[in-house]
């Protein structure tokens, strides 16, 4: 696997995560799909199924990083291979996903 068809994604702790969203320096795009975000969802995060993932149904950042996740964080990595392929420059993901996310203690919505 080439760098090309591949490009490198940004690994995020759930604690910068949080911190950027706290912060208002992030917008965070969960990838999951409807039934997954019905149990359970990241607060405030922006829902672009992975499924029918289309980089442009991503809501404007306005100057914010996107940050990818998912539940584990594969396809947040994937998301975010298909955004850059597409030209844009969101490179980075939660880690571990919302199983990380919960396992440091922060919140999640039901």
């Amino acid at each position: 696997m080439s760098e090309e068809r591949n490009p490198p994604v940004r690994d995020l702790t759930p604690e910068e995560v949080a911190r950027g969203l706290a912060e208002g320096r992030m917008l965070l795009v969960d990838v999951r799909e409807p039934n997954e975000i019905a149990v359970e969802s990241y607060p405030g995060a922006a829902v672009v199924p992975l499924s029918s993932f289309d980089p442009k149904q991503i809501p404007d950042p306005q100057g914010k990083e996107v940050v990818f996740a998912c539940r584990s964080g594969r396809r947040s990595v994937t998301a975010s291979q298909a955004a850059q392929a597409q030209g844009l420059r969101y490179d980075a993901h939660l880690a571990g996903g919302i199983i990380a996310w919960k396992a440091a203690g922060l919140p999640t919505e039901t």
